[in-house]
């Protein structure tokens, strides 16, 4: 089994220049407000990262909880923080949740160890 960090930043570069290279008008500008989204603004990017990491928690998308993740670990937070993050989220979502939030775990601790 490869690295599981790894193995989701190539198929996600991947698939995302697959996509891209349609060159559809619609889904560019969706990435692009994706991106802008997530810049400092009024909120800082730690806090927006953590906005979407309880979002897509929430809404169940483990490819967004990764990205999120990373994104989070990246800009420093710590595990703490994301972890009380993560119980919100498993709050607001309720038990369905459960399964992402194992997935979640799996993911920060592939990225703590990465650094190790």
């Amino acid at each position: 089994m490869g690295d599981i960090v790894d193995d989701f930043n190539a198929y996600r570069s991947k698939m995302n220049d697959r996509i891209l290279e349609d060159n559809n008008k619609l889904i560019k500008r969706i990435f692009n407000l994706d991106t802008n989204a997530y810049m400092a603004g009024a909120l800082d990017v730690k806090t927006k990262e953590l906005l979407g990491l309880v979002a897509s928690a929430v809404l169940r998308c483990d490819d967004c909880i990764k990205y999120h993740l990373e994104t989070s670990y990246k800009e420093g937070l710590t595990k703490e923080e994301v972890v009380e993050a993560l119980g919100i989220a498993t709050l607001v979502g309720g038990t369905i949740v459960v399964p992402h939030l194992r997935k979640a775990y799996e993911f920060w601790d592939a990225l703590e160890n990465k650094d190790s």
